[in-house]
């Protein structure tokens, strides 16, 4: 059997507008989305179907463009084009808005949770990185503001282990970053995309990274650790299969498959060559679907916990669940 991408079920998630994220939830049994009608919706599985299990609404002015869960599940952020950053805490099956960040100057583009939970870090078009800490009394304070780009940073991700930042910008640069002395701080740049770097992700180790552009290339990133200075390498770029802008990237940490959503409506899974020289890695197309959406594809994200389960939205407002089989 060949390798191919089937789709599971189609929902009309943010009609009339676009869905711009959908996020699962730590232990894969809901998925997040949110969207130019300035809601967030849940959704969760009854029998064979996913349904809308509750909308999170007035928390927000403008566009919510991306949703994150908490570590522990209990908790989701929302990042909105209105500048501001909501927290919802998880209540019965609810959610209610427990606290709202301000600071940014303008939209917040992306925000996420550190595998501590203890962290969160926001991105905005006024081109700065922010870290907020949080303490046991749901308090939320900034501890840093980091302007390391030169101009809207689209995305941020954490490393999976170690508190270790990446954002990507419209500067077409990725910067890393660590805490040094209670501050943190860019510790690597990441120079190679010719436009705006739109997304990143982290494998499950968290020695590699990919990155996504408007260049509509993919690259993969190596850390090297020579003579202690952070260095991340480019040891692998896909070109020539995406005819448009690549929006997202999402590395499965269960398969390895790596997923992109493009401008050009199709959703795309990459394999790793096994055999291949980690210092040299090849990475295959092992299933594409160009026709995935009416329009542009927004975002990808592999289930966590159920191998080959993959969830997509677009600009037409719909969120696609599609089911990865290998050969």
């Amino acid at each position: 059997m060949k390798a191919g991408l089937s789709p599971v079920q189609t929902l009309n998630a943010h009609p009339d507008s676009r869905c711009w994220f959908v996020g699962w939830s730590p232990n894969g049994t809901l998925l997040a989305s949110c969207g130019g009608d300035k809601a967030i919706r849940i959704w969760g599985r009854e029998g064979d179907s996913w349904v809308c299990k509750s909308v999170l609404q007035d928390g927000h002015q403008r566009t919510v463009r991306r949703v994150a869960w908490s570590p522990c599940g209990n908790y989701l952020a929302s990042a909105s084009f209105d500048a501001t950053t909501c927290i919802w805490k998880k209540k019965n099956d609810d959610f209610e808005s427990l606290t709202v960040l301000e600071g940014h100057e303008n939209e917040v583009k992306s925000v996420a949770w550190a595998p501590s939970g203890n962290l969160l870090a926001t991105c905005s078009r006024d081109k700065s990185v922010w870290v907020w800490e949080v303490d046991e009394e749901d308090e939320y304070e900034c501890v840093t503001v980091v302007n390391s780009h030169t101009q809207d940073v689209k995305n941020i991700v954490w490393h999976p282990t170690q508190e270790l930042l990446a954002s990507a910008s419209y500067d077409n640069n990725v910067c890393i970053y660590k805490e040094e002395d209670d501050d943190w701080e860019c510790r690597a740049t990441l120079q190679g995309h010719t436009s705006t770097v739109w997304s990143l992700a982290f494998d499950a180790t968290g020695q590699r990274l990919a990155s996504c552009s408007d260049d509509r290339t993919v690259r993969i990133w190596k850390e090297s650790n020579e003579s202690g200075q952070d260095l991340w390498k480019c040891v692998c770029t896909l070109s020539g299969y995406h005819a448009r802008t690549v929006y997202d990237i999402s590395w499965c940490r269960l398969t390895g498959a790596l997923a992109t959503a493009c401008g050009d409506d199709a959703v795309r899974v990459f394999k790793e060559d096994e055999t291949a020289n980690p210092d040299q890695p090849v990475f295959s197309l092992a299933a594409q679907v160009t026709k995935a959406h009416s329009q542009d594809v927004n975002c990808v994200a592999w289930n966590p916990k159920e191998a080959g389960l993959l969830a997509s939205c677009s600009d037409d407002g719909g969120i696609s669940i599609w089911r990865f089989q290998e050969d």
